[in-house]
């Protein structure tokens, strides 16, 4: 059985699972459905085509699933999707996708959104990401797997985080930013190798050793970025290792540009 305020409106053809409890005020939409054991603190409005899945928890004053901020949006039935085990901190809110794209928001499992986080329409989170306080998500946004944005940060639309990159507090993201890396300011720079993560992620001091090893000579190379891991000679000796090959094969498919090496 649910657990519904009873100052709480929730639509009769919502579907909510197990052991769900809504609280004071809140507003649940007719083509919602909301997995077990999820908790709506008071005044969350969940609407749209929304799925969540089991255990997230939505403090006050969430907006979930509302329509996007694009002029082109004619109220087409786009969704948002979201997985198991996600905290959305007071003041979250995650609009739903359009059909520029796939026509989803989507956000995996076991994130933390901290209170007045933006996810804009069709944005794909990944598992284990963290994002502090007011934090802005412009639309098309992808952010991979263990993904920490510091406080205060902006992203514009289309960038993509690598999984494990670190985002320093207050920074300005207008270029894309490769696996492992760490990055802060307005505009982003690039600012190393995120050896914490890496860790984390269970590399062993000799793969860590070899990606910053790779991210020094890169950044002192003449070369670009992508011309850089285009050049086989220079990339022969990290040929063995998985975090380098991602990084490289990040840059290479990035469309938007990696930024430049902080001086």
């Amino acid at each position: 059985m649910s657990e519904i305020h009873p100052s709480s409106v929730v639509h009769p053809e919502a579907r909510l699972g197990k052991n769900v409890k809504i609280g004071p005020l809140c507003v649940v939409g007719p083509h919602v459905e909301i997995g077990d054991n999820c908790t709506l603190h008071a005044h969350v409005v969940v609407d749209g085509h929304t799925k969540i899945g089991k255990n997230n928890e939505f403090y006050q004053f969430g907006s979930i699933g509302a329509p996007p901020q694009d002029i082109s949006y004619k109220n087409e039935p786009t969704r948002v999707e979201i997985g198991d085990n996600n905290i959305f901190r007071e003041f979250n809110s995650v609009h739903r996708g359009t059909l520029k794209q796939d026509q989803v928001t989507k956000i995996g499992n076991n994130n933390l959104f901290m209170s007045y986080v933006h996810i804009g329409h069709d944005c794909t989170i990944g598992n284990n990401v963290r994002i502090v306080n007011s934090c802005n998500l412009g639309g098309h946004c992808n952010v991979a797997n263990g993904v920490i944005i510091s406080g205060a940060t902006s992203l514009s639309q289309f960038v993509s985080l690598g999984r494990n990159a670190f985002i320093g507090g207050g920074s300005a993201v207008d270029r894309d930013i490769p696996d492992f890396c760490t990055a802060f300011g307005n505009r982003v720079r690039l600012k190393g190798i995120n050896i914490i993560g890496m860790k984390r992620s269970g590399f062993t001091k000799q793969d860590v050793s070899e990606v910053v090893d790779f991210y020094r000579t890169m950044e002192s190379s003449a070369l670009s970025p992508r011309a850089f891991v285009d050049h086989e000679e220079l990339m022969q000796e990290y040929k063995n290792n998985a975090a380098v090959k991602g990084i490289a094969d990040f840059i290479r498919k990035s469309e938007i540009g990696i930024p430049p090496f902080m001086s």
